[in-house]
């Protein structure tokens, strides 16, 4: 693409924007956008699937395609796949994907009461507010991160992924320490395989195959497909009872009415969105009760309540742009799903990361077309497919588990054409469907596993430049300040340390009540 030379300073936004939009409107880009928007909707419909499942399948679906072509169809999909999981969330009380757990609390209602179709409205104009003020931030921030990012070294860099890996092992699940031991395991696995700066094998105990490591795309095929078709295919099938569904328009006076609610939603999603390894889910429960501290009528809330409803889907929308920023300015993804498809960004030639900004100036504007062209796909699906949608619900999973689980041993296999992927993706899969029936997340697996090798490499080249000595790494005022939260991370998620801050701030919020 013309805007990828090595240049200094971002190109004009407005133009490059422009640029990037013209790219995207041939044909075979159209079609490819409105193919993949389409796709996420009927991943997001199906409940047990994910969009962290879409983009690994299609990641290896479209690997031979060119590589704009290839991350639009992958950011497309990721879009329509959490809009889509509101479907079930409003019509059976059950959310198609982790981030659409809190569209059930009044979608569902609403349902009930016999207002499906406006909750879906509402679900639609949340979902694409959401967005747009995602990629507004997307747009603004990524570039002006990006710069500051060119002033960090091997010692801030390594601490940023060590507090990316610790906040989603202590925010993703309930309980902090399964959360870092899955964490741990991802920075192990990273580490199998020639070391990065000086091809040593590690673990490889004279296997040739293992010698050349664990290749990124089987394992989250593996984590993410292959475990979750074991754990749906380990449920009980329930039949699904469809509500009616009236009127889908969404009324503009809900939008006028909660606007304060959107802009205040859309920025809980996007700080959720590029704090590393939060995701989704959390963007829409931080905006729910965001929502329902500061409403007018908080005791509707979970009985119905439209603002609540909206609340919820436009932060989870919001948050998909706002995990994407940090994968391009830092190199650190916000999500599951971003760290998925920053891995298919390095495959394809991109460079995400501070150096993104110098090398491939365009690129950031690349995806924000991308966004934006999603988001259109979304809304026109969102406002004329409902009813055919809901068609796929009625196909038995007892059909398209086994579909899924034949396109992630081909998409395995077709990354290296080595039949070792395939046995990886098997094992990280059943390891990964026992692990989650005893509560171990594997977001924080997945994430570890994506930053392990900046974080080792990180470690190694500060250790290089400071002669061994590990004094910088504390030393240097980025560093500190990021060492000083990673201990008050571990420190808070102890019990004793908790129940003791608990009871500290609970006597200083006494003595003025005293008074």
């Amino acid at each position: 693409r013309e805007g990828r030379r090595g240049e200094g300073v971002m190109p004009d936004g407005l133009l490059a924007l422009g640029r990037a939009l013209g790219g995207f409107l041939d044909p075979a880009s159209l079609a490819y956008a409105v193919g993949a928007t389409l796709l996420g909707i009927m991943v997001g419909v199906l409940p047990g699937l994910s969009a962290t499942l879409a983009i690994s399948l299609l990641t290896t679906l479209t690997i031979k395609l060119p590589p704009n072509d290839a991350i639009l169809i992958l950011v497309c999909a990721y879009v329509g796949a959490i809009y889509g999981g509101s479907r079930t969330a409003i019509l059976l009380n059950i959310p198609g994907t982790a981030a659409n757990a809190a569209a059930c609390l009044d979608g569902y209602q609403l349902a009930l009461q016999g207002r499906a179709g406006r909750a879906m409205g509402i679900a639609t104009t949340g979902s694409v507010a959401g967005s747009v003020l995602g990629i507004l931030c997307l747009a603004s921030i990524t570039p002006w991160l990006a710069e500051q990012a060119l002033s960090f070294q091997s010692y801030e860099i390594f601490w940023l992924a060590l507090f990316g890996v610790l906040m989603s092992g202590t925010v993703v699940g309930g309980d902090p320490l399964k959360g870092w031991i899955m964490g741990a395991l991802g920075l192990f696995a990273a580490q199998i395989g020639q070391d990065g700066i000086h091809a040593h094998e590690r673990f490889a105990f004279g296997d040739p195959d293992l010698a050349g490591g664990l290749s990124l795309i089987p394992v989250l095929v593996g984590a993410f497909g292959c475990a979750e078709v074991l754990t749906v295919m380990a449920e009980r099938a329930a039949r699904p009872r469809l509500h009616p569904v009236d009127s889908i328009l969404p009324r503009i006076r809900d939008v006028l009415r909660y606007w304060k609610t959107i802009l205040r939603s859309g920025a809980i999603g996007v700080t959720m969105g590029i704090l590393p390894g939060v995701g989704e889910d959390m963007a829409a429960w931080s905006s729910y009760a965001a929502a329902k501290r500061l409403s007018r009528t908080p005791e509707q809330f979970g009985q119905g309540s439209v603002e609540g409803l909206i609340a919820a889907e436009t932060g989870d929308n919001a948050a998909i742009p706002g995990a994407m920023i940090p994968a391009l300015a830092l190199g650190i993804p916000g999500s599951a799903p971003a760290a998925v498809l920053l891995a298919a960004m390095i495959i394809h030639g991109a460079n995400p990361g501070p150096m993104l900004i110098i090398q491939q100036p365009q690129f950031i504007y690349d995806v924000v077309a991308m966004n934006l062209i999603a988001t259109l796909a979304m809304l026109i699906f969102g406002l004329t497919l409902v009813r055919p949608m809901l068609v796929v619900l009625a196909v038995p999973r007892s059909v398209i588990m086994p579909i899924v689980l034949v396109l992630c041993a081909v998409g395995a296999f077709a990354i290296a054409s080595r039949l070792f992927d395939v046995w990886v993706m098997l094992a990280v899969g059943v390891a990964g469907f026992g692990l989650r029936r005893f509560g171990y997340p594997m977001a924080p697996f997945v994430l570890g596993l994506v930053l392990g090798d900046l974080l080792d490499k990180s470690l190694r080249r500060g250790l290089v430049l400071s002669g061994g000595e590990i004094e910088p790494f504390f030393t240097r005022p980025i560093c500190a300040l990021l060492a000083v939260v990673v201990a008050l991370t571990l420190a808070l998620n102890v019990p004793p340390v908790r129940t003791g801050w608990h009871r500290l701030r609970g006597a200083i919020g006494a003595r003025p009540a005293r008074r």
